[in-house]
Order: C-alpha cells, then structure tokens, then sequence
C-alpha cells in the first residue's frame, strides 16, 4: 500500500483591525467599525479551519483507493497548512489558534514571501511540495460557505487527475470572476505566476483558465464557493450562514456557527429586501 499526501494551503491574515476585510469598514465603503469586521473575519477563520478538519475526518474514514493501472491500494493522508505573512505573524497565527484551546487535528503554519500575490502563493506552494505533498488544495480564510463536500469534491479531482500523465488542475470560482479553491498535484507543472496580476486584464478565473489551456492541462470544475469581500457579499454570506447553520442537523456538514454567532451579535443575522418591480412582466401569467 503507498500512501497519497493530501494538503490543504489555507491563506489567512491575522485577524488584526484595519488590516483584514477592510471593504467592510468605513475605512473603505462599508459600514462597519475596523475592530468589528476583523472580528468577523476571526471568526471566519475559526469556522473554516474546523469545517475542514471534519472534512478531513469523512475523507479518511473512505477505503483506500486503488490505483487503476497497478492495482494497489493508496492509503490517503490529509493534513491542514496554515500559511500567512508576513513571517514575523507565524508566532502570533500560532497563539490566536494555541489559545483557543484543542483542535481536531495538528495544525502546521509556515509564511508566504514575495513581491506580489502570484509570488506569496507560488512560495506557499513550494513550500508545502518541500513538506512531501502529493496533492495540494488551497484556499482563502474569509468562506463561510465552505462545506465538508466541497474539500470532499476537491481532493476528489485532484485524485482523478492524479492518475493523469502530467497532472491537471481543479478549480471553484467565487461569486465575482475569481476562484474561491485552487489546487493541482506534485506532477503537474503550473504556478500562480501571471494570475493575479494578468497583464492582459483577465480576471482571475479565466485567468487560470488561459494558463491551463495554454500549457494543455485538464482542469476540473468544482461547485462556486462565495466568499466575503464587500457589503453584497456579507449579505449574500448571511443568508447562507443561517442555511448551513440550519441544515448541518440533517446532512452532517460542520455549521460556520462561529460565525453566525458573530453575525447575530451584530445585529445582521437577517437581510430583508424591499419590494420592488425589477422583474419580467407577468400581465399575462398572473390572473
């Protein structure tokens, strides 16, 4: 039996104020004091750090696999990287969870370096392929949508392409033309370089898409993740934080409850809509 090294690179800023989801703040255009949109974001962090982990935990109570051309089993490991910058906030990254008492799982945090985002993320990358990554899986602190069968989904194409020759990629987009989950395997020959900052002006989403298609890599959609940038997110977020929160008794999925909590204390545990005539004529249909 050979063992299959599943990471999951997750980036995240210490959750300091003035410095974290700062387009939810009067600092920029929206409507929150620094202190309390970091705070949200803390809570972000928590939740889908646990999320993942109960991830982790369905995933390795599966049977192995079986590689298809040899016929062996593959036992497959998962383990959670914690990557953020810069260096000097690895201690602090490791007290603000050290603090919070037990976690399900160790938990490895590292720093990202670079000019620019490509840079940080390729450094992150390198760095979890130097710790003996088979398969990598990465994405952002700030999705409380994320969902147990989303990692499930992921590491699921990323298995797939594993048995690819030269490897492939998997991607979900966000909610506004960039991804939310990004990840290849140890064979695969790509990098972030060019996605971030796209000298042609192609956001991210197809940005990836340009490069895959350029280099002749499959690449596996997976369902969108929203995340939470501006004021239309965390609204579109609220809604679906009170959904999973609800639905977590009847399908198993770990509940963003930290955040809802969050949510609740500040008073935007709901979004209600005025009426409105934005929609197509129904003369005809309605009678």
């Amino acid at each position: 039996m050979r063992e299959r090294r599943n990471t999951v690179l997750l980036f995240s800023k210490l959750p300091e104020a003035g410095k974290v989801k700062t387009r939810l703040t009067v600092l920029k255009d929206g409507v929150f004091q620094p202190d309390v949109a970091s705070a949200l974001y803390h809570c972000m962090l928590f939740d889908v750090v646990e999320i993942i982990c109960g991830a982790f935990t369905a995933l390795e109570a599966r049977p192995p696999a079986v590689d298809a051309a040899t016929g062996e089993e593959i036992r497959d490991t998962y383990d959670l990287v914690i990557s953020t910058a810069p260096a000097a906030n690895v201690e602090a990254m490791e007290k603000l969870f050290s603090d919070a008492g037990e976690w399900p799982r160790p938990l490895t945090f590292i720093a990202d370096e670079g000019a620019s985002f490509d840079e940080h993320y390729n450094h992150a990358f390198q760095q979890a392929w130097e710790r003996g990554a088979d398969c990598i899986l990465s994405m952002g602190a700030d999705m409380p949508a994320l969902t147990a069968m989303d990692v499930a989904a992921g590491f699921d194409g990323l298995h797939a392409l594993d048995a690819v020759p030269g490897g492939g990629i998997v991607l979900a987009p966000d909610q506004a033309m960039g991804v939310s989950v990004i990840g290849w395997t140890h064979d695969t020959d790509f990098d972030h370089t060019g996605v971030y900052y796209n000298r042609d002006g192609l956001t991210v989403l197809p940005a990836y898409i340009a490069k895959a298609r350029e280099a002749g890599l499959p690449a596996r959609y997976l369902p969108p993740i929203p995340d939470v940038d501006t004021m239309g997110d965390l609204m579109h977020a609220v809604t679906v934080v009170e959904a999973l929160n609800y639905t977590a008794a009847f399908d198993g999925n770990t509940p963003p409850w930290r955040t809802a909590d969050a949510l609740r204390q500040m008073g935007w545990d709901e979004v209600r809509v005025p009426p409105n005539d934005l929609f197509d004529p129904r003369d005809e249909i309605d009678k």
